[in-house]
C-alpha cells in the first residue's frame, strides 16, 4: 500500500513539473510595432526595428498590411538584397499575416510591390534555437509555441517512467 502511495506522489510531482515546464512561452512581434508592415519613412527601419529582439524557433511575426496595397513574401538572401520580386518562397496577399518561425537560420522578407522593396520595406531576421525565456520589446507572449509539444512529449516520458518504476 505504501508503494501505491508514494508511485502515486511520484507522478503528480512530474506532471506538476510538466505543467511548470509548459509555461515556457514564444514570442508574437508585430513587425514594424505600431508603424506595421509599410514602406516606411528611411530604409533603415525595419533594420533599426530587429535591434534587440531575440527571434527563437516557434515565436510568430504578425505583418500588419492593407490588401492589395502590400504584401509579404519570404525570399532567398539574393532575392532579398537585389529586391527581386519573382519567385518568392511563400508570398501571403491578405494582411494581417502571421509568419510561425519553425526552423533556425536566416529569413528574408520583401513587399513585391513595386519600389516597397527598393524604399526600404524588406525585413532580415536570424533565428535561433531555445525558448524565449523573456519575451524582447515589443514582443508578447505566446503560449502555442513548439516548445509546448516537446514538453508535453518528455512529460509523457518521464510519467511512463514513474508508472514503471513504480508500479
Amino acid at each position: 500500500m505504501a508503494m501505491k502511495i508514494i508511485s502515486m506522489a511520484a507522478l503528480v510531482v512530474v506532471v506538476l513539473a510538466s505543467s511548470v515546464l509548459q509555461s515556457t512561452y514564444a514570442a508574437n512581434y508585430t513587425v514594424g510595432d505600431a508603424t506595421g508592415w509599410t514602406v516606411p519613412n528611411n530604409t533603415e527601419f525595419y533594420d533599426d526595428w530587429t535591434e534587440n529582439k531575440n527571434f527563437v524557433v516557434g515565436d510568430v511575426l504578425e505583418f500588419n498590411f492593407t490588401t492589395r496595397i502590400h504584401d509579404v513574401a519570404e525570399v532567398t538572401e539574393t532575392a532579398y538584397d537585389n529586391c527581386t520580386t519573382t519567385n518568392p518562397i511563400v508570398l501571403h496577399t491578405t494582411g494581417p499575416a502571421s509568419i510561425t518561425l519553425n526552423r533556425t537560420g536566416e529569413y528574408h522578407f520583401i513587399c513585391t510591390f513595386r519600389g516597397h522593396c527598393g524604399f526600404g520595406q524588406k525585413l532580415s531576421i536570424d533565428v535561433r534555437t531555445g525558448p524565449s525565456t523573456a519575451p524582447t520589446p515589443g514582443s508578447t507572449p505566446n503560449p502555442s509555441s513548439s516548445a509546448s509539444g516537446l514538453v508535453a512529449t518528455i512529460s509523457l516520458v518521464f510519467m511512463s517512467i514513474a508508472l514503471a518504476l513504480f508500479c
